[in-house]
């Protein structure tokens, strides 16, 4: 049995059995990671749908993504690739299964040389996105790190719930990440996300010290989309500092998006337009740069 340190979870893991994510396993007392290159999309998508809208626009850039989450959101469009049920079942299928349901192996090294070849059009790197990257942050690193080498940029998609320490592993790989800051109370993260608010802010904190970062924000009626939790998180978000403790916050991007009603959410309509409009002013107040998504 060892411990997994990616995240709040901390995870005992038994020999040869899988974490709560899906996505790392013990093997010889060691924690590793179970989706190390199992790819389970691949596509050039343009780099506003990550969202980045300050980053390099009007470029391209290559996504990838594995399997496994370590958060429950039951609003999540990409359940099929990281739930734990499903997620598990990859984990213990071998190269051959994993082939037959559309899981394909593929090297950093790999993913790096094809990145290169998509310079003709337009691509500027990689994006680690789709289901959570940070439960395989080895990949993340390993790959990031031959992206810079050949003098492309590496982008991270992430829920934010890891530990600083980890963070730390690719930080020096990552030139922008889009975070998502799902809301702005403990009982959201605990009882409808099954995370930790307090470790996703953390890992905002330490990030914009060293990459350039925007934010996400899903509006979820009668759970986040009142206008006093939107100025709270944005008067918060205008206060993050440098390293060299400059106040950047209000430069900060916020993605404001509207939800629809999707696999174990649908007891509630779609966000009103008129709403996600309305808590854009809010955060207007406190953030030079706020846009709005889904609309």
């Amino acid at each position: 049995m060892a411990v997994c340190e990616v995240c709040f979870r901390h995870c005992d893991i038994k020999e040869g059995m899988i974490s709560f994510c899906g996505a790392r396993t013990c093997k010889d007392g060691r924690v590793t990671s179970a989706n190390y290159g199992r790819i389970t999309g691949l596509a050039l998508d343009p780099i506003e749908k990550k969202p980045l809208s300050r980053f390099f626009p009007g470029s391209m850039i290559l996504s990838v993504g594995s399997y496994g989450c370590n958060l429950r959101c039951p609003f999540c469009q990409n359940s099929d690739i990281s739930w734990s049920d499903m997620a598990i079942a990859f984990s213990r299928m071998d190269e051959a299964k994993l082939e037959d349901v559309g899981v394909e192996y593929i090297s950093p090294e790999e993913l790096a040389d094809m990145a290169e070849r998509y310079k003709e059009r337009g691509n500027i790197g990689v994006a680690f996105t789709y289901n959570e990257p940070m439960i395989g942050y080895e990949f993340v690193r390993d790959s990031a790190r031959l992206v810079h080498e050949k003098g492309m940029k590496a982008v991270l998609v992430t829920n934010g719930t890891a530990e600083v320490k980890v963070l730390e592993e690719i930080l020096p790989y990552i030139d922008a990440m889009n975070i998502d800051l799902k809301g702005f109370t403990d009982r959201y993260y605990r009882d409808v996300l099954g995370g930790n608010r307090r470790m996703v802010m953390d890992f905002i904190e330490r990030a914009v010290k060293d990459c350039h970062v925007e934010l996400t924000t899903l509006i979820i009626p009668g759970e986040n989309d009142s206008e006093e939790e939107m100025r709270e998180l944005s008067e918060w978000v205008s206060g993050l500092t440098d390293k060299t403790g400059n106040v950047i916050g209000r430069s900060i991007p916020l993605h404001i998006s509207r939800f629809f009603p999707r696999f174990h959410m649908t007891d509630r309509a779609a966000t009103d337009v008129s709403r996600v409009y309305r808590l854009a002013e809010v955060a207007r107040d406190s953030l030079e740069y706020v846009f709005t998504g889904n609309c």
